[in-house]
């Protein structure tokens, strides 16, 4: 299928490794010229370097996505590079723990980057995309917004974002703008399956998956792909959960 995204600028946050570099990769073969965001300076350039070597037109910017200022100035060298058509909130992080042995700062800095950063970049984007009456924005939230232990922070950072997605994209549906979010289970990233006791979970999450195998980055940037294109075009307001049919914990 065509998807119609040819010379379209997507911007992902978090775009330096996982299923944000996914992601940044799907899109440009859909077509799209990329701007990779990560507060990971080296991360972001070693993508975008990946990027132009596979002949995709892309730049990188390292950019906190909590913090103001850094949000205006990816902003602004994205208007630079052409403006954005599509953002995908994708920057988060997980600090987990007992809600009870929690500090303060293990909820704040994971709530912030998820909701905060989807906040801000918002923010900073919509008003280009709602001049051209059109454009995409692509949350991406979890599975665990049904709850896993040890990760009320994540857990309630993801499911604020499905409330976010909801609410933005009534403002933003008259402009030609579509909101949604998608929701992947256990994604065999890079990151995930270097954990010492990746197999012992990826054995028991397999043992709870309806379909009996895990997914990977390309499950998830290929429905991203999809949202962002002329196809979904009357798809608003929802959440997609890319979980092999896994909900509960």
């Amino acid at each position: 299928m065509d998807l119609n995204l040819k010379g379209r600028v997507a911007l992902v946050t978090g775009s330096g490794s996982g299923i944000g570099r996914d992601t940044v990769f799907k899109l440009a073969e859909e077509g799209c010229r990329i701007v990779v965001s990560d507060i990971n300076a080296e991360n972001a350039r070693e993508t975008a370097a990946l990027l132009a070597r596979a002949g995709h037109e892309a730049m990188a910017v390292t950019a906190d996505v909590t913090v103001e200022k850094e949000v205006e100035r990816l902003a602004a060298a994205a208007q630079d590079f052409g403006g954005v058509d599509i953002l995908v909130n994708n920057a988060g992080i997980v600090k987990d723990g007992y809600l009870t042995k929690m500090s303060e700062q293990a909820w704040d800095s994971v709530v912030d980057i998820i909701l905060k950063g989807a906040f801000l970049c918002s923010r900073a984007l919509l008003p280009g995309m709602m001049q051209k009456q059109w454009g995409r924005v692509i949350n991406i939230s979890s599975r665990s917004v049904f709850g896993n232990p040890g990760q009320t922070n994540y857990s309630a950072g993801k499911a604020g974002l499905i409330g976010f997605t909801r609410a933005l994209a009534q403002e933003q549906g008259k402009f030609g703008v579509t909101v949604n979010a998608v929701a992947p289970g256990f994604i065999m990233t890079p990151g995930m399956m270097n954990l010492p006791h990746f197999p012992k979970l990826k054995e028991a999450a397999i043992a709870k998956n309806p379909v009996g195998f895990l997914g990977e980055p390309r499950d998830v940037s290929n429905v991203v792909a999809f949202l962002a294109s002329e196809a979904a075009r009357y798809i608003s307001g929802t959440t997609i959960y890319v979980t092999g049919g896994r909900y509960s914990s």
